[in-house]
């Protein structure tokens, strides 16, 4: 059984194979793609995956946070009519707190 070290040394060859036929793969993998592109005359823009129909480099934007449509008039503290009422609300008439729009 081989000992700890030649385990480590053995590893250490693996990983700089591994590194090298990596190396090596990449470069084809690249001169086909930029071969494709010339074929078809595709630019990067062409190629980029665009998801949900954002443009390369825009930010990402937020979900909107549920607008308000009660408020507690002592407090000043809103619900947006979503998820489990708050305790100044329940048991009275929503109506009352409707925030008008």
């Amino acid at each position: 059984m081989a000992t700890y070290k030649e385990l480590l040394a053995q590893r250490n060859l693996l990983d700089d194979q591994i590194a090298a036929v990596r190396a090596e793969e990449v470069g084809g993998a690249i001169a086909r793609i930029q071969e494709l592109m010339v074929q078809y005359g595709l630019t990067t823009d062409d190629i980029i995956v665009k998801r949900r129909g954002r443009k390369p480099g825009s930010k990402t934007l937020k979900p909107s946070a549920p607008t308000a449509a009660f408020q507690d008039p002592k407090t000043g503290k809103t619900w947006s009519g979503r998820g489990r009422a708050p305790s100044w609300i329940v048991g009275k008439n929503r109506e009352r707190f409707r925030i008008a729009v």
